[in-house]
Parts: C-alpha cells; structure tokens; sequence
C-alpha cells in the first residue's frame, strides 16, 4: 500500500491505495521565482495590444472584473500589481467588479480576503447581481437568438479590464478568457440560455476544447459584444503559485494561455479504471457540492461503464443553501428522470447545467461522497455518503474483483486525464 494526500478543504486527507493505484496530478510547474515582475512585464509587453498603461488615459472610468470567491484567482496580488500599473487613474474613477455570475454575493469580510483590506477600502467594489434588472444593459443577441445582457457599469466604462485564471473547464474546455464575461457579469436569462441543455449535452461542450466547443463559442460571441479592452490571466500550479502569465488580447493571450495549459493539465491513460477516487482541488473550489461535481466530471473522464467514483470535498457552504441545484436533485427520484426533465425544452431554471452534468456522470458510474455534509444531505442529492475513504475503497476493491483497475487524482480537475 501506498499513502496519497488528498486535497480536502484548506488542509488535506491521507488515504491508503494500493501499490498499482494510478497516481494523476499536474506536471508540477515551479512558480515564477518573482511573480509580480512576471505580471508587470505582461502588462507592459502584452499579445496583441499596446500596454496597458499607453492603452488608460487618466481621466477614463476603468472597470476591473475579476472572478469571486469560489475561484482560486489570485485577485489579492493581481489587482494590486494592476493597480499600481494604473497609478495615474484617481482611485475614484475605478471600479471592481465581483463577477459572480449566478453565485451568491460575497461578503465584506470574503471580499477582504480575495483582495486585500487597503483595496477594499480605497477601491469602489460591488458584486454583480445577475437578477437585477436594474444592474443590467442589453447589448446584443447572438446567432443561438439569445439576448445578451451585462453589467450595466462595465458596459458603460471607458476602459474594461477582465482577470482570471486558466484552467481545463468541464463544458467550456477552458476557464478565464471570455468566461469571466460571461457569465462572470451576464443577466440571469443570458446564464440561462448559455447554460441550456443541448449547449452543455453538446459532445464538443468538455474538458479541454476550444474549437467546436459550442459552449466557449457561444461565451466568445456574448464577450466580443462589450469586449473588455485588456485581459490579465494566469495559470496556477496546485500551490496556487502562479506559473504563467498572459496579458493582452481577450481572444488572442487567452487562446495561448490555453495551448499551455493543455500542454501541462491534460493526462492520457492507456484504459480506463474501475474505481476512481478524485477531489474538487481543495479550498476554494471544494466549498459546495455544486463545485464539486467538477471533480467528479474529471473522473468521469476515465471511469469505466458501471465503475465507481469517490469524491472527496469538504463542502464547507453545503449544497448550497442558495440557487437551485439543491431543489433541482429533488425534483425527481433518479438520475435518469433528472435528465429526461431538463432535456424538455420547457424546462428552464438557473443551476440546471450542475445537476445535468451530475446526472450524466451517474448514469455511467456510482457516485460517492466524502466530506463534512450530513449523510441524509448526501443521500438527497442522489449520492452515496462516505463515512471513511479507505472503507469504502475496500468494499468496492472487493466487489470489483480481481485485477481491479484505479486511479486517484489528488487535485481533482487541476489535471484532466483522458482515454488514449
């Protein structure tokens, strides 16, 4: 037997496999030895347009959209490293805008810890609300018919800055880019309609693809509409050191932050496995079950029909509470019928992407889940509660029989394994 740490809330989990368990993580890239030269360099030398402190005139109104709390984003050295690039804008004319998509707003006390206290209190920052109308402006629609609304302060700034960070995406191939535009400041009906069932059910909507992939086709379209006119992304290795910096053009800096990424988070197995044990990446990504599904979909990758896959993730904020995915699991008995509801066109509530990729992965595996959630939670949200990790991999050792194939991904979807 073998110990594996296991990514698991801010800290981590020890769990015994055996010898020939499959070990997957990241190609582990060092951080840069100074990242703030890094950052200021592309900022200064980006792809495809001038820098960024030519590109600001001092008396614009800037908009800085960054990802929120339920991202590993390292907005608490980005922004500030941005900010001093911008020292010739008063504080006054710059605005953050917490791109929250549908997610819950964040408090004043997370917004400190994504950020920074001096930010928070010299920086106007507001999270956007895709339910408010009045927060919202319409600017266009797209070739699928569907209307596009943004953030009404973004829409109208002189200049827009967009961050984030890159890494595979379970039905965009990729996070960061035109993601942080939608749906990171989308209404609620544009979530909706790029979040529908035949974009997520779509073949080409998955890990690791860009071209064909409706899904960041459509998050393309929506983004060039109100095109942020800088992007700051960065790649992270699984210490969230950051390992790559790319700066510029929306399309262009992200397209190549992409190439890298795949060239390090992507993991060919010669077959597939018949239990796989995987994580949500740890804190913050692993804080509810709605994120989790993430690492789950990463496993699903490389399970075998009728395996089995354990996913260990602290759920610290629960289901959520908030937002319909919870509601949405209870609506009916089996995953089957889960995905016969949501394939009727008429059937159309925001969170209903979560709990259709979810349905997807257990009609082709078992599911189960470690974490700090009550068991009978577990068991309403169609999953199979874990009460010790190394338990329940004997029992399924056992059921699986001899020769029996596994695979453990410490850091879950940091790393995206796929069938040669």
């Amino acid at each position: 037997m073998k110990t594996v740490k296991l990514a698991y809330g801010k800290s981590s989990l020890e769990v015994a496999v055996p010898d020939q368990a499959v070990v997957i993580e990241p190609r582990h890239l060092t951080a840069m030895p100074d990242e703030k030269a890094a950052v200021l360099a592309a900022l200064r030398q980006p792809i495809g347009t001038a820098p960024l402190k030519e590109l600001v005139k001092s008396d614009q109104t800037v908009v800085i959209v960054i990802s929120d709390i339920t991202r590993p984003t390292p907005n608490h050295k980005l922004v500030p490293w941005l900010l001093e690039e911008l020292a010739h804008v008063p504080q006054k004319n710059i605005t953050i805008i917490n791109g929250l998509g549908s997610h819950r707003a964040n408090t004043k006390e997370e917004l400190v810890q994504m950020l920074g206290r001096e930010v928070v209190d010299t920086i106007r920052v507001i999270n956007h609300d895709a339910f408010s109308k009045e927060q919202l402006i319409k600017v266009g629609t797209n070739i699928h018919g569907s209307n596009v609304f943004f953030h009404k302060e973004y829409v109208k700034a002189d200049f827009k800055i967009v961050t984030g960070f890159i890494e595979p995406h379970f039905f965009a191939g990729f996070s960061g880019g035109p993601k942080g535009i939608c749906p990171g400041i989308a209404g609620i009906e544009t979530i909706l309609d790029f979040h529908n069932a035949k974009m997520i059910g779509h073949p080409l909507s998955t890990w690791g693809i860009i071209e064909g992939n409706i899904l960041q086709g459509a998050a393309t379209e929506n983004c060039l509409m109100a095109k942020p006119d800088f992007m700051l992304n960065v790649t992270l290795n699984g210490d969230k050191g950051i390992t790559g910096v790319f700066a510029g053009d929306v399309i262009e800096a992200h397209r190549q932050g992409c190439s890298f990424v795949k060239d390090h988070a992507m993991y060919e197995v010669d077959a597939p496995f018949d239990i796989v044990i995987t994580t949500n990446s740890g804190y913050p990504l692993d804080q509810n079950l709605y994120q989790t599904v993430k690492g789950m979909s990463a496993a699903a990758q490389i399970v075998k029909q009728d395996g089995a896959i354990i996913a260990v993730s602290e759920c610290s904020d629960g289901l959520p509470d908030h937002g319909n995915y919870a509601k949405i699991l209870r609506m009916r008995e089996t995953p089957e019928e889960l995905l016969e509801m949501i394939n009727d066109e008429k059937f159309s509530m925001f969170d209903q992407w979560e709990a259709q990729v979810q349905a997807i992965i257990q009609l082709k595996a078992d599911c189960y889940l470690y974490s700090s959630l009550e068991e009978e939670t577990v068991r309403q949200a169609k999953l199979k509660p874990v009460k010790d990790v190394e338990s329940t991999l004997n029992q399924l050792m056992n059921a699986h029989g001899d020769n029996v194939r596994i695979a453990v991904l410490p850091l879950g979807p940091l790393t995206i394994p796929y069938v040669k």
